[in-house]
């Protein structure tokens, strides 16, 4: 499962804690914490987590990046760390060394076709790339004329049309019209390879943000008190609560088996599309019914600007949508199911 005791990961959580609490945030309603947030985590050299020394990065492992960004769905934080993390690995894939700043990734929709033609430039359209518009480089994956091409984009170059997600974060269709890359490579990294990567992350945030919607939900519920007695003396609100439980181990559990798949055998073979899969659907399920939970135990208090549990619900719920949502996910695994053949349903989920 992701390592969530190594100095990098402690780290990263005490600055979390330190520069992006989420209570002061909302206090402060300004962005102006993210301008001190983001040359730190520059600095310790998070952002780059994934990259290899060599290429000018930190060289964590992969286990070490995914507890980075639970901690960073715990804290639910709102700066492209987690592109940036995506970005910078698949620029490594491609042998590119990532710059400094503020990165993303495309495509993250399923969909969405982007190609480079034999003159090096690259076209198509890339929709709800999330933190387009905060980014100074994209990392773009692309068909080539030979194969799969990673290229680095500069942000100045494309057009970017705003939208946003859920949460009221940059949620980005960008327009590559005949872009010249910064630099090009091929990559073994195919598109589905970038999904399943994409959806791992996606699924390490929501699973963090769950933890922390559990915590809120358990110490309002004991601090609350309704007809002379704390809410959570009430049956209906342990009932809650332990079905809250439930789903935040559940979309743990998964997105940790998802963890280890990747780090053990990478993106390809039908152990990554299986746990990274079942991840996904699997938060995305707990998202949508941790939230609801959380929200009902909170009351009206919950719903307000000034309550910080918005900030996770939010996000986890925005989550599910980027890198495929559940029925893309579920349809995937539906097909893959049946190429196997009902005799082997069985044996694969025992072997897991």
């Amino acid at each position: 499962m992701p390592d969530t005791d190594s100095f990098i990961v402690e780290t990263a959580e005490r600055m979390f804690a330190d520069l992006a609490d989420p209570q002061t945030i909302i206090h402060a309603r300004s962005d102006d914490w993210k301008g001190t947030l983001w040359p730190r985590l520059q600095e310790v050299g998070l952002t780059l987590a994934w990259v290899p020394e060599a290429q000018g990065g930190a060289g964590v492992s992969l286990d070490e990046g995914f507890g980075i960004l639970r901690a960073a769905g715990r804290a639910a934080l709102s700066v492209p760390l987690a592109e940036t993390l995506v970005a910078g690995w698949l620029l490594a894939r491609a042998g590119i060394a990532a710059p400094a700043g503020a990165m993303s990734v495309a495509p993250s929709r399923p969909r969405d076709d982007l190609v480079v033609d034999s003159a090096r430039r690259l076209s198509g359209t890339a929709r709800k790339v999330p933190f387009g518009r905060d980014a100074d480089h994209l990392a773009v994956l692309a068909a080539g004329p030979d194969g799969p091409l990673v290229c680095l984009v500069r942000a100045s170059d494309v057009r970017i049309g705003h939208d946003v997600n859920l949460a009221g974060e940059p949620s980005d269709t960008i327009d590559f019209p005949g872009v010249t890359p910064v630099q090009a490579a091929t990559t073994d990294v195919d598109r589905d390879g970038l999904l399943l990567m994409g959806a791992a992350v996606r699924a390490q945030q929501i699973a963090g943000a769950l933890e922390a919607m559990l915590d809120l939900s358990v110490r309002y519920a004991t601090e609350r008190v309704a007809f002379e007695k704390q809410i959570s003396k009430f049956q209906a609100v342990q009932h809650n609560l332990a079905k809250l439980g439930g789903e935040v181990a559940a979309a743990v559990a998964a997105a940790a088996s998802a963890a280890d798949t990747v780090r053990e055998g990478g993106l390809t073979g039908e152990a990554a599309l299986l746990e990274v899969a079942a991840a996904k659907i699997r938060g995305g399920e707990a998202a949508e019914t941790g939230a609801a939970i959380a929200h009902q135990v909170h009351g009206a208090i919950g719903f307000t600007d000034e309550h910080v549990l918005h900030r996770f619900t939010l996000r986890a719920l925005g989550w599910r949508d980027d890198f495929g949502n559940e029925s893309y996910w579920s349809v995937r695994l539906g097909e893959f199911v049946a190429r196997q053949g009902a005799d082997e349903l069985w044996p694969l989920l025992a072997s897991r």
